[in-house]
């Protein structure tokens, strides 16, 4: 660990993973359960989503369900290409890791997969689970339906998530992954931003009296606005009902809901095809004549996982009030799993 001016930390990738396992298990995580959400956490740091990253944990030790009675997560309906669980009111980071796992067991071997998870809470980037996906060799697809932060168009109060899609593709190279939620500002990185003491952008929350506001604390009070008006409202309604098709409404606030959906590609044509194909489709679109000024035509996730290659390297950069209060987390203990 180096400390750099101002409230910045530097922490190699080894220290970070070191720093976050160690966290989770004082306050409560086995280590099987420490190592799947530090992964996770330390995947989304190295590609520069800070306020995925470390902070999450911090999240996570603060949620009002990290303490509520917790069960191993169990499936309520199976068969050979589908799944529905029971997250067990464990964190959405450790059940969405073993749906995906399910999900890719099922398509490789059928073709065609779709699980559903509910009762489950805090589970990070979308991303993370459909490269999984990808990376054996099939498209994937997650949607969420999540705690209400959201408001409709006109609307003044919180009535649905920020509903996140995320989908990826295997290719020649890296897998294509576009990961996107349909709100104008992520949950997520307003916790940050008041953890921080930061403002929010004009122009994506209000507050508790329909005002808008760039104060998080009176954003938390109040709600976030729909990305694009009517589009994104349009779109989140679409996750929500993904969201209803995973149980969200057996789902202890009536509310999450995880679905994961996974394709085999040789459904329509062989593997080593559909990779050509997508990768020549994306080289076309990224050889789009530019206007002038434009350096690149860059494509979803280029940004990050060129960072995640540098940062594998150089380490990554946190906020020292962050790294001091994951140091200062108190040891706990979670109600045992029934």
């Amino acid at each position: 660990m180096k400390q750099l001016e101002g409230d910045r930390v530097h922490l190699a990738a080894d220290e970070a993973r070191a720093l976050s396992e160690t966290s989770l298990q004082r306050i409560g995580y086995d280590a099987e359960e420490a190592r799947i959400i530090a992964a996770h956490v330390l995947d989304a740091a190295l590609c520069g989503y800070e306020y995925s990253g470390l902070p999450k944990i911090l999240n996570v030790a603060e949620h009002r369900r990290l303490r509520q009675p917790r069960r191993a997560m169990r499936a309520l309906r199976e068969t050979p290409v589908s799944a529905m669980f029971d997250g067990g009111n464990n964190v959405g980071m450790v059940s969405m890791y073993h749906a995906a796992q399910s999900a890719i067991a099922k398509a490789g071997e059928h073709g065609f997969a779709i699980v559903g998870v509910n009762n489950s809470w805090v589970s990070g980037r979308g991303a993370h689970y459909v490269e999984m996906i990808a990376d054996a060799g099939l498209i994937g697809l997650h949607t969420v339906s999540s705690t209400r932060h959201v408001a409709p168009p006109g609307g003044a109060a919180a009535t649905f998530g920020t509903n996140p899609i995320a989908c990826a593709f295997p290719t020649e190279g890296e897998a294509f992954v576009i990961d996107m939620g349909t709100s104008a500002f992520m949950s997520t990185d307003l916790l940050f931003r008041q953890r921080r003491g930061e403002l929010l952008p004009a122009g994506v929350a209000i507050d508790a009296d329909g005002n808008p506001t760039r104060d998080p604390a009176r954003a938390l009070e109040g709600a976030i606005l729909p990305f694009g008006g009517y589009k994104g409202f349009a779109l989140a309604l679409m996750m929500q009902g993904f969201g209803v098709l995973a149980g969200s409404g057996s789902d202890i606030e009536k509310s999450y809901g995880y679905l994961v959906i996974a394709i085999k590609p040789d459904l329509l044509m062989s593997l080593e095809d559909y990779r050509r194909d997508m990768s020549a489709t994306l080289a076309e679109i990224k050889a789009t004549p530019r206007l002038p000024g434009v350096a690149e035509i860059r494509l979803p996730s280029e940004r990050a996982f060129a960072e995640r290659a540098r940062n594998r390297r150089e380490g990554i950069v946190i906020d020292r009030h962050i790294y001091e209060a994951l140091n200062a987390l108190p040891q706990g203990r979670l109600p045992e799993k029934t």
